[in-house]
């Protein structure tokens, strides 16, 4: 039996936030730091999804746009009343060089189907000196969120130590995400003119566990979040990196 076109659509894109809670204002901050410059950006968001952080940082912008290759999240997100988006992919980025002051690419990068040509369309894009701020999954975290294929059939959900797999095995079971170790990124960003200025590891907001518990969620999400501060950061959720472009 076919699975249903909902988990298919989930496994290859990921699924976009519909709701903004603790997880999603916390990122906020952490984007707002990195960019000092906020209010007089001109700021792209790639991988809008339904255009949550769009409208989240319009306030603190000169500008922002989304891009999401989901033409019906994009169509959703601009019911809802989020100006500024549109369907396009992230290899070929349809806006003219140097448009942006900073991009934010949150959990994106995984789902595209050449990591390397997004990241060089972002440079592109990018003036000189602007910013990109990424978020991408973890090799070293405990669990693949992002559900695995298994005889077939996708299974949805947080299934532990696939990540901790030799990568053959890790691919099989996970073809359609990617999962990344410092040295990778490195070597995405290798001949692009492009110099990280931050990168570090985040763990996740838990939201959905404080929805279900909230005194086990909060203490569970305080205890992981505090690990940021330690060397144990190195099995949190997402890598966070900064990165600058640069050249003239």
């Amino acid at each position: 039996m076919d699975q249903p076109s909902s988990l298919s659509k989930a496994a290859e894109r990921g699924e976009p936030s519909h709701v903004w809670r603790a997880g999603q204002e916390r990122r906020l901050q952490m984007i707002r730091r990195a960019a000092p410059q906020l209010a007089s950006a001109r700021v792209l968001v790639d991988g809008c999804g339904l255009g949550m952080y769009v409208r989240a940082l319009r306030p603190f912008a000169r500008s922002v746009a989304g891009l999401d290759i989901e033409i019906e999240r994009v169509r959703e997100g601009s019911r809802a009343g989020i100006a500024g988006l549109l369907a396009g992919q992230a290899e070929a980025l349809p806006f003219a060089s140097t448009s942006f002051d900073l991009v934010l690419s949150n959990e994106v990068l995984e789902h595209v189907a050449d990591d390397r040509q997004a990241l060089r369309e972002i440079m592109r894009v990018l003036r000189p000196g602007g910013r990109l701020v990424l978020f991408v999954p973890n090799r070293s975290y405990p669990f693949e969120t992002h559900g695995v294929y298994w005889r077939g059939r996708y299974h949805f959900g947080n299934i532990p130590l696939v990540n901790y797999l030799p990568r053959s095995w890790r691919d099989r079971l996970a073809p359609h995400v990617r999962a990344y170790t410092s040295r990778e990124l490195d070597g995405l960003l290798r001949g692009l003119p492009a110099h990280p200025v931050q990168r570090t590891i985040v763990f996740g907001g838990y939201d959905n566990i404080v929805a279900r518990a909230p005194r086990l969620g909060r203490l569970l999400r305080g205890v992981l979040q505090a690990l940021e501060n330690t060397p144990l950061r190195a099995f949190g959720l997402s890598h966070l990196w900064v990165v600058e472009k640069t050249g003239g």
